[in-house]
């Protein structure tokens, strides 16, 4: 079965500039001009009307009712997203920034008969993936480490509200927009609960769901059918970091071949440390991305990872 295919959502008529919305708080956003589109809806600027209180920096984005990717990700946002929660999990870890887009409200619009959904988030900077390329396709090895390290602050987090995000790569961390030093951890398209209510799903393979996520860096469980899990994020982390460092991945010729990308990633985690150290070519050890993989090998499908022993090895 081939990876699914993201693009095929049905984008939604463009809404026009300075269309008034109202969320189910009861704030009302002004629309700006759209800056953009996902593989799932519209991008646009916003500007929140009628409170006193001066919010700035939005974008909403916007798709058709009956599109699905949107609310699932609008679960977790509402969930996990708000303000107050980001800010009192950072002054219980002691962290200066976590790399999550602050979720502002959310809410249905009509428009020339057809029903819109709408989310408005904090408005986020330049795609890493840019900045990859324009690097020559390779990171310094500091730069990977770091990465590395708040990516993980950011899963914790995460994970710890019952979500896993799914769809880890530099097309999806997006540079803070007021401070650009920052990294954020962005579509939420392919979020799943893996923990509803503190019940971890059971891990069963179903072919049929078989390589979901983008194929470079999907977990091992992915391209099984297996649900997502918290070992399956830190996978492709780890699949990132190596790409970023060395500048391509083992099986980035059989990308058309799901099979063959998951024989090659199997290949991979089963030869460490030695098939990673072995890959890179450019002179700067991977033994940090080697170990941070090989531990990631031995988690259980349901066990919580260490995080604070993996920013340790990064």
């Amino acid at each position: 079965m081939p990876p699914k295919d993201r693009g095929r959502v049905k984008l939604p008529v463009p809404l026009p500039r300075d269309m008034i919305l109202k969320d189910t708080e009861g704030k009302v956003w002004r629309l700006g001009s759209q800056i953009g589109q996902g593989g799932f809806g519209l991008i646009y600027l916003g500007k929140m009307l009628l409170i006193i209180k001066r919010v700035t920096f939005q974008y909403n984005s916007v798709e058709y009712l009956e599109n699905g990717p949107l609310f699932s990700e609008l679960k977790f946002y509402q969930r996990a997203a708000k303000q107050e929660h980001i800010r009192k999990w950072m002054n219980f870890k002691k962290i200066r920034c976590l790399g999550i887009p602050v979720f502002w409200g959310s809410g249905l619009a009509e428009y020339k008969g057809k029903s819109y959904r709408f989310m408005v988030m904090e408005r986020l900077g330049e795609d890493l993936q840019r900045i990859f390329e324009d690097c020559g396709s390779r990171f310094k090895k500091e730069t990977v480490l770091q990465l590395g390290a708040r990516m993980l602050d950011t899963l914790e987090y995460i994970h710890e509200n019952e979500y896993v995000h799914g769809d880890i790569k530099a097309a999806n961390l997006l540079l803070g927009y007021t401070n650009p030093h920052e990294v954020y951890l962005a579509d939420y398209g392919l979020s799943y609960r893996y923990c509803p209510n503190g019940n971890h799903k059971q891990y069963q393979e179903n072919p049929r769901k078989g390589h979901n996520g983008t194929i470079e860096f999907t977990s091992i469980d992915a391209h099984k059918g297996v649900a997502p899990s918290r070992r399956g994020d830190l996978e492709i982390l780890g699949y990132c970091m190596l790409q970023w460092l060395c500048g391509k991945l083992p099986w980035e010729q059989n990308l058309k071949d799901p099979v063959a990308v998951q024989t090659a990633k199997t290949k991979l985690m089963d030869e460490l440390p030695d098939s990673v150290m072995e890959w890179d070519s450019s002179g700067s050890s991977c033994s940090e991305i080697a170990k941070f993989l090989a531990c990631v090998y031995g988690l259980a499908y349901d066990e919580k990872p260490k995080y604070q022993m993996f920013k340790k090895i990064l």
